[in-house]
C-alpha cells in the first residue's frame, strides 16, 4: 500500500529497497477525524509513517485511528485535540510522542469556514474562524517548531486554501485567515532557514468535504480529500514551500499580478467562484456550520459550545 500512495504521489514506482519511504517517522495531523485530515493519516499512515490524529471529536479521531491499522496495517492512535487551547494541543503533541516518539512532521489541517455576505457574518463567527484557522495554526507550530529545532530537525506543513492567494466572495472572513495563515508561514519559513525545520504550504481549490457543502468549484473541477493527501505525501516527502492543488490553480494570482486593474477584475470573475451567486439555499449549510462552531447563534453573540468538528 506504501508503494501505490507513493507510486500515485510522485507519478512514478519506487525501487524495491524503498517501498516504505516513511517507515518510523512520526506524523501529527490535526483535524483528523474525518475529510482530508482522515485520508492524508489514512496516505501517510500507508507510506509507513507512525500517525498520530487529533480532533475535537476524539471519537472519530480514535475510530479512524483504528480503521487506519486495521485495514491499512498501519500504525496509527487517536487523541482529543481543541486547536484553540494551547494545553489541548501540547498535551496532543506530548500523547503522539509517548506512543510513537518525537514527531517529525506536522500536519496542521484543522480549519472551518462560514459562507454568506460579509455584512450577515456575526462577529463571534468571524472570531471562530480567526481563532481555528489562524491561532490554530500558530498554535502548533509554535509548539511543535522549538521540539523540532531542538532536534535539527522537522517539517510543519500546514494545510491552507487557494482562498491564500485570493478572494471569492461570500467567503471574505475565511480567505482572510487563509490570507494570514500564507504570510505567518512565509515568514517562519524565513526565521527557520538553517534549522533543519521546513515550513510547507498546501493551498487546494474547492474540496468534496463538509466545509465546502453548497459552494462552486468555478471553472476548476471539484477535488477529493485524497487529492490533497497525496500532494501532502509528496510534499513530505521532496519539501516545497508552496504547493498549490491543482497546480494550475497558482496561474490565477501570477495572472493577476501582470493585468491592469480593469482587467484583472474581469479575470478574477471569470476563474474564481462567486460562493454568493453558488449559495441559492443557505440552509443546506446548516448543520455543518452548527456542528463545527463555525457559525454564531445570533450577531454579536457567544459561538455556541459544540462537539463539532475543527476540520475541513
Amino acid at each position: 500500500m506504501a508503494e501505490e500512495s507513493v507510486r500515485r504521489a510522485t507519478g512514478r514506482p519506487l525501487p524495491r529497497s524503498a517501498r516504505s519511504p516513511l517507515e518510523g517517522r512520526v506524523v501529527a495531523v490535526t483535524g483528523a477525524g474525518r475529510g482530508i485530515g482522515r485520508a492524508v493519516a489514512d496516505t501517510l499512515a500507508g507510506a509507513g509513517a507512525l500517525v498520530a490524529l487529533g480532533d475535537l471529536d476524539e471519537a472519530a479521531a480514535r475510530t479512524a485511528a483504528e480503521e487506519i491499522c486495521r485495514t491499512a496495517d498501519g500504525h496509527a492512535a487517536g487523541f482529543a485535540l481543541d486547536v484553540t487551547d494551547t494545553a489541548s494541543f501540547a498535551a496532543f503533541l506530548d500523547r503522539a510522542e509517548e506512543r510513537f516518539g518525537p514527531v517529525d512532521v506536522l500536519v496542521n489541517n484543522a480549519g472551518i469556514m462560514w459562507v454568506g455576505p460579509f455584512a450577515d457574518e456575526a462577529e463571534q463567527t468571524a472570531v471562530r474562524q480567526f481563532d481555528v484557522n489562524v491561532h490554530g495554526v500558530l498554535r502548533g507550530m509554535k509548539l511543535a517548531a522549538p521540539r523540532m529545532r531542538a532536534r535539527g530537525t522537522g517539517h510543519i506543513v500546514n494545510i491552507a486554501s487557494a482562498a491564500s492567494k485570493v478572494t471569492p466572495m461570500g467567503e471574505a472572513t475565511y480567505a482572510a485567515t487563509k490570507h494570514a495563515v500564507h504570510g505567518y508561514s512565509s515568514a517562519v519559513r524565513a526565521e527557520l532557514r538553517g534549522s533543519g525545520v521546513r515550513v510547507s504550504l498546501v493551498m487546494p481549490g474547492v474540496v468534496d468535504t463538509e466545509l465546502a457543502v453548497g459552494t462552486s468549484a468555478g471553472p476548476t473541477r471539484r477535488l477529493t480529500p485524497q487529492d490533497v493527501a497525496r500532494t501532502v505525501l509528496s510534499v513530505v516527502l521532496r519539501p516545497r514551500p508552496e504547493v498549490f492543488v491543482p497546480r494550475h490553480i497558482g496561474l490565477v494570482p501570477w495572472v493577476s499580478a501582470l493585468l491592469p486593474a480593469k482587467a484583472r477584475a474581469g479575470w478574477l470573475r471569470l476563474v474564481v467562484p462567486d460562493q454568493l451567486a453558488a449559495l441559492t439555499d443557505p440552509s443546506v449549510r446548516a448543520a455543518y456550520e452548527r456542528d463545527s462552531g463555525a457559525a454564531a447563534t445570533q450577531t454579536g453573540g457567544a459561538a455556541p459550545q459544540t462537539k463539532g468538528r475543527t476540520q475541513r
